[in-house]
This record gives structure tokens, sequence and C-alpha cells, in this order.
């Protein structure tokens, strides 16, 4: 329950930053953010298709 509450309030926290930021800074972070996340699930799924861990 205290992880929920915690995650939560940093949502908040990280929303009410992107509220005051221009709409460029924050797409531009956003795409940033995909990407890599995309780099992380192809490296990801790569290290399972060789049947090791990519750590």
């Amino acid at each position: 329950m205290l992880f929920l509450v915690a995650a939560l309030l940093l949502l908040g926290v990280v929303l009410g930053t992107v509220a005051h930021a221009p709409l460029t800074f924050s797409v531009a972070v956003g795409a940033v953010i995909a990407v890599w996340l995309c780099v992380f699930a192809l490296r990801e799924h790569q290290g399972r298709d060789r049947g090791t861990s990519a750590h």
C-alpha cells in the first residue's frame, strides 16, 4: 500500500512538472523515453532468442 501511495505521489509530481513545461520540450522528452523503451525491448527480445539473459 505504501508503494502505491509513493507511486501516485511521484506521478503527481511528474505530471505537475510536465504541465508547466513547454509542449515541444514535453514531446521531445516523451520521444526520447519511447526510443529508450524500444531499444530496451529489442535488447531483451534478442537476449531471450539466444537463450541468455541480457543482464
